[in-house]
């Protein structure tokens, strides 16, 4: 059985970051998006203008309005690949008043998401974005920065 952390979330988050649920590498480390492979953090770092965003990941996040948390709290499935979920729960955002913008790390985190908090979405508060994983090779590292920066950019521009 999987489960997710905690969110990473305080009164001034306006941008919540959606994932799936933690890789197993990422409950191994306790941290969120622990593989090395994975390209969130490096993004982060990019965007963000952050050289110590790997010390400082949560109180980065949260002094630029971002937080994260995953639409799953729990699943059982073989490894880390979001194609191998079975039997998940759904996490409940409601209670996040404060956010502007969710921002979907991949196809998998959004569906997940509208199974049980579709109503918090509208045209304008969402985008669904290229998946940080390693297991997303399809795409160029290049048209995924694109993506995550002009998206990132544009809910910082308006909060």
């Amino acid at each position: 059985m999987k489960h997710c952390f905690s969110p990473w979330i305080d009164e001034n988050t306006k941008i919540l970051i959606i994932g799936t649920i933690p890789s197993l590498i990422s409950l191994k480390e306790n941290m969120y998006y622990a593989n090395p492979h994975n390209k969130f953090w490096p993004y982060m770092a990019r965007i963000l203008n952050s050289d110590d965003i790997k010390e400082n990941r949560k109180s980065t996040l949260l002094l630029n309005h971002i937080g994260l948390w995953d639409a799953l709290c729990l699943c059982e499935g073989i490894g880390s690949l979001d194609a191998n979920i079975v039997n998940q729960q759904y996490n409940d955002f409601s209670n996040f008043k404060s956010i502007k913008y969710f921002l979907f790390n991949g196809q998998k985190a959004y569906s997940f998401f509208c199974k049980n908090n579709k109503q918090l979405l509208t045209p304008d508060n969402f985008f669904l974005l290229p998946s940080t994983s390693p297991a997303n090779a399809s795409l160029s590292e290049d048209y995924k920065f694109q993506k995550w920066e002009s998206a990132l950019k544009k809910c910082l521009n308006s909060i």
